[in-house]
């Protein structure tokens, strides 16, 4: 009862990375609260899938296993979250803002009229006071995202409707075992509990998936441009320059609008979040809906030639200067100690 629940994701056999993210940051929420961490593996052939979930801190792993449940519909794993949260009454509940999560989270809150806060970029504990009323509401979940364009950032929070849902992309969070030995409890559930038959009138004949083209989130450097690199055609000097690094060429949206990289290379608040060990932004303004998606990463170089840029308050070094030619340069150093 009044536990944190997060619902993990899986694709043949394995579970997400975004639902591993969340229950790195739910175990320390519960650890915070008070309570424990719960999670719901729904899925078929799923047999073992909690040895995946227990080192990341989680105490039960609720498990829906049957024919149906893969690949994922709406009306099945809607019914059993409903169902299971009208159940368990969890004060809290994560997703990740995925496809699945985007059509599965308004479902679910929409059922239980919770609430849900989309693309959140953290979550923390805290007091809430309502001034109005006189009254002061004890350990809220603070759903906290950018809003109004990324212009400002905003903390959410739900009084008194339960659960307190919020959905989080991937890479917002980090990912970190808690103890690669932790057991906790499984509790298999019948499914036709929680389920009719009417939620499986919606059959998957075939399935199409598209890997993905790039590796710019798991990339441990990271080169970025942005509106400013001017073309199309100088982002080659990007790439020319992550090659002699070994790294991978990420974008602004600014410089996606514009049609000098592609969209699966976006950094920031609408597109990926990345920590790599350097990021070198180039001809990056540096708005708070690209910072929120590379503010983690370990050292960060900008090179832009407006040097009050917002970039380079958090940057670590700063080259003031026409990209054009600052990277030429780069290049042939890096290429001469590589050498």
């Amino acid at each position: 009862m009044n536990n944190l629940f997060v619902y993990c994701e899986i694709e043949e056999g394995k579970v997400a990375d975004v639902s591993l993210e969340l229950l790195t940051k739910g175990r320390s929420l519960a650890s915070r609260l008070g309570c424990k961490l719960e999670a719901i593996a729904i899925g078929t052939n799923i047999s073992g899938i909690e040895k995946q979930i227990f080192p990341y801190g989680a105490d039960t792993v609720h498990i829906f296993d049957a024919p149906g449940l893969f690949p994922y519909t709406s009306l099945p794993h809607t019914s059993i979250l409903v169902n299971l949260f009208k159940e368990e009454q969890p004060q809290i509940a994560l997703m990740g803002a995925t496809s699945i999560g985007r059509d599965l989270g308004p479902r679910v809150s929409s059922a239980l009229t919770s609430g849900l806060t989309a693309d959140c970029t953290s979550l923390e504990i805290g007091d809430h006071e309502e001034k109005k009323e006189n009254k002061t509401y004890k350990d809220l979940l603070y759903q906290i995202r950018p809003a109004f364009g990324g212009n400002i950032v905003a903390t959410i929070v739900n009084p008194e409707c339960r659960p307190q849902m919020a959905t989080v992309r991937e890479g917002v969070m980090k990912k970190e075992i808690f103890d690669p030995g932790y057991k906790g409890e499984v509790k298999l559930h019948d499914v036709s509990k929680y389920t009719s038959p009417d939620d499986f009138i919606v059959k998957v004949i075939e399935r199409h998936m598209e890997q993905q083209k790039s590796n710019v989130k798991g990339a441990s450097i990271v080169v970025a441009g942005g509106y400013g690199m001017g073309s199309k055609e100088n982002f080659g000097l990007l790439q020319e320059l992550a090659s002699v690094l070994g790294g991978e060429v990420g974008a602004s949206r600014a410089a996606v609008d514009a049609g000098f990289c592609s969209h699966d290379r976006q950094i920031g608040q609408t597109g990926i979040t990345v920590r790599p060990k350097l990021y070198i932004a180039c001809g990056i303004s540096g708005q708070i809906q690209h910072i929120a998606g590379m503010q983690e990463s370990s050292i960060i170089i900008a090179i832009n030639n407006d040097e009050n840029a917002p970039i380079n308050t958090i940057a670590d070094y700063v080259i003031t200067g026409n990209v054009e030619e600052v990277i030429p340069k780069m290049i042939k150093y890096y290429k001469q100690n590589t050498k």
